[in-house]
């Protein structure tokens, strides 16, 4: 009896399963798009164009203002070195009314640097009696690190687009700092170069 009661509700289960649905999957229609989405470009949405590092044959400093000098270096030295390593690259000044095709300013500071050395020292091991018969002993390495400031000449260089104001080209270098008038010309023309390096980018 009890198997037949069962199958009965079985049964009855099934039939309900087979009934209609009461839920009805409805959707309202999307709201027109406003006018002026047609008009609207995301630049955002697209990687930018390569930028065409040939075009750009002139050059000029950035507000008409040479690069600051400083108690280390005067101006002129700095502008010299900025001016040289861009004419190895093709970029020429332009000194009259014509526009130009880059702005350029550069800077110069000293900043210190903590360096660190570590010098390895041998140290153990014994000789025999009066220095005859076999040593006897161990060796081994003792690391010293010493910590000391050293000041370097920083250099920056920023290029920018002359029509459109955005930035082209930004990098900076450090070389050591030297004493004597010649050798810190030297250090500023070698920081410049080292910063230009890579100008323009492959």
């Amino acid at each position: 009896m009890k198997s037949h009661s069962g199958v009965l509700v079985f049964c009855l289960g099934l039939a309900a399963c087979q009934g209609s649905n009461p839920y009805v999957a409805t959707s309202n229609p999307l709201p027109p798009a406003p006018p002026q989405a047609a008009k609207t470009f995301d630049r955002s949405a697209y990687p930018a164009a390569p930028r065409d590092y040939g075009r750009y044959r002139s050059w000029a400093w950035l507000d008409g203002h040479l690069p600051p000098g400083t108690a280390w270096a005067d101006s002129a030295q700095i502008a010299e070195a900025v001016s040289n390593a861009l004419d190895q690259r093709g970029l020429r000044p332009l000194h009259d009314n014509r526009p130009a095709d880059l702005f350029v300013s550069a800077d110069l500071r000293l900043e210190t640097r903590l360096r660190q050395v570590q010098d390895d020292y041998y140290s153990g091991g014994y000789g025999g009696y009066n220095g005859y018969g076999p040593g006897y002993g161990g060796y081994a390495t003792v690391p010293i690190v010493r910590t000391y400031q050293e000041q370097v000449v920083v250099v920056q260089v920023d290029m920018y687009d002359a029509r459109s104001g955005q930035p082209v080209w930004s990098a900076s270098a450090e070389t050591g700092n030297r004493g004597s008038e010649s050798e810190r010309v030297d250090a500023i023309r070698e920081a410049v170069e080292k910063a230009m390096s890579a100008y323009p980018p492959s």
